[in-house]
């Protein structure tokens, strides 16, 4: 399929995980991938794997002139800007009764604040027909025991969806957000072990994790215009982890 022939897409988190998966089904599809991350080495593996359809921004989303450098590289080389995956996330637990500032801070500042600025500066560059598409999580619907600060920092997402798309009205731009579940990306293996992804298989009722590129696929979908009557959607890859 070439759904995205022509296109202009910048993926924050894009180095590794369901951002690289993203990046590479993009390409497929015939898009131009910006990735944008914290890590150069990653970066430059990223692209080394994804082709000469790839650039790298070395970056945090919650730096605001990391992302005017984002955005100045895209105009520099692509002119304009189709779609927005803003997919950059954090999130560690701390149980009530132990929950700092500081962690609050830290989550909010990429998943809240990095999300709204780094569409919100996309937004000169884009244009009719546009995609932006948000990173929620099942955690935002369910809550998770002792993630208190990053389901709610996924919760707000959801609402920054909503929100956009009576914003956008007349834009032409769509706003959705994609939710997953458990993913198997390289982070979740090494952190949970193999037992560890088995337990978390064994809560979704098709008993195992999402793979990265399933999560890359459906992205795929929100970018292009298989979706193009989909705006404020919520769309929940979780293998029916919260839907039950």
């Amino acid at each position: 399929m070439n759904r995205l022939n022509g296109k202009t897409a910048v993926i924050t988190g894009g180095a590794t995980g369901i951002g690289r998966a993203a990046a590479k089904r993009f390409i497929d599809e015939g898009a131009f991938v910006f990735i944008f991350g914290r890590r150069q080495e990653a970066l430059d593996a990223a692209v080394a794997e994804l082709g000469p359809n790839a650039r790298a921004v070395k970056g945090s989303v919650s730096d605001e002139a990391d992302l005017v450098r984002l955005y100045d590289a895209v105009k520099a080389e692509r002119g304009a800007l189709d779609i927005v995956f803003a997919n950059a996330g954090a999130g560690s637990p701390l149980p009530l009764g132990k929950i700092t500032a500081e962690h609050i801070d830290e989550t909010f500042d990429t998943n809240v604040k990095g999300t709204i600025f780094t569409v919100q500066k996309a937004l000169p560059l884009m244009g009719s027909g546009g995609s932006i598409i948000l990173t929620g999580s099942s955690a935002g619907t369910t809550g998770a025991p002792g993630f208190t600060a990053y389901s709610a920092s996924k919760a707000a997402v959801r609402n920054l969806a909503r929100t956009w798309a009576e914003d956008l009205k007349g834009t032409g731009i769509r706003v959705n957000v994609l939710s997953p579940g458990a993913t198997a990306t390289e982070l979740a293996k090494e952190a949970l072990g193999e037992e560890g992804q088995k337990a978390y298989g064994a809560m979704t009722p098709l008993q195992r994790m999402a793979d990265p590129a399933e999560i890359g696929a459906v992205a795929a979908f929100l970018a292009s215009s298989d979706s193009s009557f989909m705006t404020a959607s919520e769309v929940a890859v979780d293998g029916g982890l919260a839907q039950l």
